[in-house]
């Protein structure tokens, strides 16, 4: 599913990943786990297609990054994203925030997605009228609604107490168990407990 092969990256003369090499195979939850500054969100948005590498060669699903020639729709119907913040838009509904992600032909499962993750009853309200933890799981919806192949999350529970960081855990961990990839980088050593496969990155290489 991902196979990254001699990943370097600089930012201007300062090299923070060194030759990383390492395989995901689909179905697996793979957490990057590394203290700031380690390189591991640097990592997550080279493997999610949001960074291109300085150099090395990164493979999803089978397909050069490089290559590809229609990167927006492919990040749109095989990627999901999860982040530290929600990033809902205030002025629209819970199910709209979905809805402006989700593909024409997948619009019928946001229901379905919001009823699985037990806020199907806020599909109506918004943003500001919902707790941080009804947040983050309508942000797991919309990473959810286009069935991706592969979920890449940062830092999702960053800004969570300990009971919403589990909800949202389980939550990646039943994509995963349904087949969907998932890559998650955080500092949160919680996160091995839900991990098939752990990196640890110190100082842009694995230890």
């Amino acid at each position: 599913m991902i196979q990254a092969s001699n990943i370097s990256h600089f930012y201007g003369s300062e090299q923070v990943l060194f030759n990383l090499s390492f395989e995901v195979k689909s179905g697996e939850f793979l957490f990057l786990s590394g203290e700031s500054g380690s390189g591991k969100s640097t990592l997550l948005s080279i493997l999610s297609t949001l960074l291109k590498p300085s150099s090395g060669e990164l493979l999803l699903d089978g397909k050069a990054v490089e290559s590809m020639k229609d990167m927006d729709y492919f990040r749109q119907s095989k990627i999901g994203f999860v982040f530290q913040f929600h990033y809902l838009i205030n002025y629209l509904s819970v199910y709209e925030n979905i809805a402006l992600a989700a593909m024409d032909d997948k619009k019928q499962n946001i229901n379905k997605i919001l009823d699985e993750l037990g806020i199907l009853e806020l599909s109506s309200r918004y943003p500001n009228e919902i707790s941080g933890g009804q947040r983050q799981r309508v942000a797991v919806a919309r990473a959810l609604v286009n069935e991706p192949k592969i979920i890449f999350a940062d830092e999702p529970t960053g800004s969570l107490d300990s009971k919403n960081s589990t909800i949202v855990y389980e939550l990646l961990q039943d994509a995963q168990k349904k087949g969907t990839t998932v890559v998650v980088a955080s500092h949160d050593m919680q996160i091995q407990n839900y991990a098939t496969k752990i990196i640890r990155l110190k100082d842009g290489q694995i230890l």
